[in-house]
């Protein structure tokens, strides 16, 4: 089994540029989980789905190709042979991935996904249960938090960096509904997971949270030597059964 490191907590913590720079200086897989939900999201979107459908939630799931790929600084998320990086990250996109994660047959079928990464190498995976359900025995466990004003402002600004402005007021209330259903959800609600270490992010600058995620992951139990840059790991292009292309299923 391959060392791994989970870095969970609630929406626009810093968990992202954090994990992406960790795995980048280790030479580790990123695994970006918020990205599957998002992709499915996407894929309900186009189909005029609703979350409130969980039959044909389901349904879709059963036909759905989804993989991850890339270098920590250029992740792709894949859905049904597409790449769809591109496309996941609209407020529209982010609101309806949330709703459909509290659905127990997509948790499901994404957590048998993302444990299958675990064969492609020592990896740093974030989301929200990872060290708690995905991986609950992760050799490192990290829960990043910020408080919400924190956060929001750090959403407005991606959004605006892609030209979606939207009111810092409208996206603090989307992250407050978020928490609440994240942390309310009766399957793999957010929490620390048990001997998480917790750092709060808010008013540090990334840097310091990185050394900070750093000096805890070297001190792990069995943590591999760190790889220069030049041979930074990749999740490679995407492979399923036999090796073909863009072949794993969310099942």
């Amino acid at each position: 089994m391959s060392f791994v490191v989970t870095i969970d907590g609630p929406s626009a913590a810093g968990k992202s540029t954090v994990a992406r720079e960790v795995a980048a200086r280790l030479g580790f897989l990123y695994v970006d989980t918020g990205a599957l939900y998002r992709a499915l999201a996407l894929k309900l979107q186009r189909q005029g789905g609703s979350p409130d459908q969980q039959d044909a939630v389901e349904r879709m799931l059963e036909g759905t190709l989804l993989d991850l790929s890339g270098a920590p600084d250029q992740p792709h998320v894949w859905l049904d042979g597409e790449d769809v990086s591109g496309q996941i990250r609209t407020p529209e996109v982010s609101e309806l991935s949330s709703r459909l994660a509290v659905i127990p047959a997509v948790r499901q079928r994404l957590v048998q996904f993302q444990r299958s990464l675990r064969e492609r190498g020592p990896l740093v995976g974030e989301g929200r249960d990872l060290g708690t359900v995905v991986f609950p025995d992760a050799e490192v466990k990290i829960y990043l938090d910020a408080d919400a004003l924190t956060r929001a402002r750090r959403r407005t600004h991606e959004f605006e960096q892609r030209g979606l402005p939207v009111a810092l007021e409208q996206v603090q209330a989307e992250i407050e509904r978020r928490d609440e259903r994240d942390r309310t959800r009766a399957d793999s609600p957010l929490r620390a997971a048990g001997g998480a270490i917790i750092i709060e992010s808010s008013g540090r600058d990334v840097e310091t949270v990185v050394q900070e995620v750093l000096r805890a992951v070297l001190a792990g139990p069995g943590c591999p030597p760190m790889m220069p840059r030049s041979q930074d790991a990749t999740l490679g292009p995407p492979l399923g059964p036999g090796g073909r292309p863009g072949s794993d299923r969310a099942d």
